[in-house]
């Protein structure tokens, strides 16, 4: 049984399809600075973007938080498309500033590729990333978490190889207090054993 219809489809050059595709590869070739649990190697921004929609996903109906889930995942999926163009930009770095620019400029570069079918691409990443939804919010929450779960379970790597502070960890999470109070407590209970083993520099 044919899934398309050849009548819509005739028009659609699988050149372009394929190309855009491995365009969303690409994402695979740029590497975080969190490295993955029980390995020695870094983590990449397709994993990560993975990993963020199946922790939202789950935390969004333990929670039983009244969210669009549909959206929630789509913005998960795309939240680091446009690293594809602009990189992964370090949480603790000092040159942040500029980075949602060159997302952006990526993100409009991949929704004006002819062989892309998601029409409101832009829309979305835009959403996620100037919104104030409640699947905005939970998603800036999320993915916070995560790359620090990342470091509680490998000893503080990325922490230690970048010199990073108990104040600036304690900065970046400390928004998570309104939105998650029982997981802001987690977080700072594991940010004093952190400091206590000497993965965090207490400063």
């Amino acid at each position: 049984m044919l899934l398309t219809n050849p009548n819509l489809t005739a028009n659609i050059d699988i050149n372009d399809v394929t190309h855009f595709l491995l365009e969303l590869d690409a994402l695979k070739r740029v590497n975080r600075r969190s490295y993955v649990t029980g390995t020695t190697r870094l983590e990449n921004s397709a994993e990560h973007s993975w990993h963020l929609a199946m922790a939202c996903w789950s935390i969004a109906e333990l929670f039983k938080l009244d969210v669009n889930h549909e959206r929630l995942l789509k913005m998960a999926l795309i939240h680091d498309l446009g690293e594809v163009d602009a990189g992964d930009t370090f949480l603790f770095a000092n040159s942040r500033g500029d980075a949602h620019v060159e997302e952006r400029e990526g993100i409009a570069r991949l929704q004006n590729e002819p062989g892309n079918g998601i029409k409101n691409l832009s829309e979305i990443w835009e959403a996620q990333e100037t919104g104030s939804s409640k699947e905005a919010e939970l998603l800036r929450v999320v993915d916070r978490i995560l790359p620090f779960l990342l470091n509680i379970n490998t000893g503080g790597k990325t922490w230690s190889d970048h010199e990073v502070t108990r104040s600036q960890v304690t900065g970046v999470l400390g928004f998570i207090k309104d939105s998650f109070p029982s997981i802001h407590d987690w977080l700072t209970e594991q940010i004093d054993f952190a400091t206590e083993q000497g993965w965090l520099i207490d400063a």
